[in-house]
């Protein structure tokens, strides 16, 4: 197993080149000039490291070198948007552990599945606030748990206050990629996440082209109203799924991604963020197969790609690319990573920013 402290040592040397050859690379924008190299994209922040969508978390990243911080956004009771994976919050706060909230704990149809836990539409900000985040994934990363109950459930102002401090403390334009999770959900609440979303980013002067901010969403007409009836300037990217279909939508992920899907596409986003089994899949025997033409497609489009997710663990690596049998010990990140740059992606979604910078420098 790779040594994480070896690779966290390399992993900031590689970061820090950019700053000591006294570059910054200009941002990867369709409405403006084309980046030279894949971007690193923090999902959740640094979340292999620090309990996902803390500021903690976020911060974590862009000092590993990541060009964006990636905070998903959900909605308060009160129209505040916050980061958290999803409305449900039992297993990323600890609001299970709080009697004053016990009666709050609920059963909803969550795009036609049925979710059970407390939910972030029901509790107003200054009630979210007094709550503290946990790890998600205990049991595969336990370092993380050290971290529990420290950090709050940060606001996507406060966000975009993070980065305005660490783009001036690091010397370089830090992105921010949000992403509006569960947008139909939300709306029919009456707590639509479009319009606080455009109100927040207009208020901080950072919907106008040439900004390092994109908005992602898993839902096509999301990203339609975002980009017809908001007018927003900012980059749009559509998440893909392996399988199935955008909520209440009658095409499937795989139609949107043929040659003709892609090209519909690209008359209002900028770019496509696939499942990384739609770049490179797996063999029947789990190992990593041979590439698709999506990237290819994507771009012939003018469409970037940008997959998900990319973690260290074994668990989550192809089959020839674990290191002994431990699900939780780290595996050959660093390869998997350069095999899937080579392929022209644009960028990549990862948990360790600091193993995504250190592979795109290995990668060339």
């Amino acid at each position: 197993m790779a040594d994480r402290r070896q690779v966290l040592r390399m992993g900031a040397v590689a970061a820090a080149a950019p700053a000591l050859a006294g570059t910054v690379a200009a941002p990867a924008l369709a409405h403006g000039p084309q980046h030279r190299e894949p971007e690193i994209f923090g999902h959740r922040g640094a979340s292999g490291y620090r309990p996902e969508h803390t500021l903690a978390s976020y911060e974590l990243a862009a000092r590993m070198g990541a060009d964006y911080m990636e905070p998903d956004l959900v909605s308060t009771k009160d129209h505040v948007l916050v980061c958290r994976h999803e409305p449900e919050i039992g297993g990323t706060t600890d609001v299970a552990t709080r009697p004053e909230f016990a009666a709050r704990k609920k059963t909803v149809l969550l795009d036609g599945v049925s979710v059970t836990g407390w939910f972030t539409e029901d509790f107003t900000l200054a009630e979210l606030k007094t709550l503290r985040a946990i790890e998600r994934l205990p049991a595969v990363r336990q370092e993380n748990t050290l971290y529990d109950g420290l950090f709050t459930v940060p606001t996507f102002q406060e966000v975009l206050d993070l980065r305005t401090r660490l783009s001036k403390e690091l010397g370089r334009d830090i992105g921010v990629i949000p992403e509006t999770k569960h947008p139909t959900y939300f709306r029919r609440l009456g707590l639509d996440l479009e319009t606080p979303l455009v109100r927040t980013l207009r208020k901080n002067r950072l919907d106008r082209r040439g900004t390092k901010v994109w908005i992602q969403s898993f839902e096509a007409a999301n990203l339609k109203v975002l980009h017809q009836q908001y007018g927003v300037q900012v980059n749009l990217v559509f998440l893909t799924s392996a399988t199935g279909s955008p909520f209440n939508d009658t095409k499937t992920y795989a139609q949107y991604l043929t040659p003709a899907g892609l090209k519909e596409l690209s008359s209002y986003v900028d770019g496509v963020g696939p499942d990384k089994s739609q770049v490179i899949p797996r063999n029947a025997d789990a190992t990593l197969g041979t590439p698709t033409t999506l990237v290819r497609d994507a771009h012939a489009a003018g469409l970037k790609v940008i997959p998900y997710t990319f973690r260290a663990e074994n668990q989550f690596l192809p089959a020839d690319y674990r290191v002994g049998t431990d699900p939780n010990a780290y595996g050959r990140a660093i390869d998997e990573q350069i095999t899937f740059l080579k392929t022209g992606v644009d960028g990549l979604f990862t948990d360790q920013p600091d193993i995504g910078v250190l592979s795109r420098t290995l990668a060339g």
